[in-house]
């Protein structure tokens, strides 16, 4: 089961990339592959809330046409 890390803090970011690469095994490419899949992860997720807020692309194009 992958582990779940909060991190807080943000004025400190080499200790949270430290922590980062040490969860992967001191591996730099797997973290940044994690941290990759972390973002697409979180993208999809604003667009899916950004859509239920706003609508579709499609619709918000068919309602800024018809103005």
């Amino acid at each position: 089961m992958p582990r779940t890390i909060t991190y807080r803090v943000v004025d400190r970011p080499d200790v949270v990339i430290d922590e980062i690469v040490a969860s992967c095994n001191g591996d730099m490419r797997g973290a940044f592959k994690a941290l990759l899949l972390v973002n697409e992860q979180l993208e999809s997720e604003l667009n899916h809330l950004y859509e239920a807020a706003y609508g579709s692309p499609t619709e918000r194009a068919a309602a800024k046409s018809l103005h």
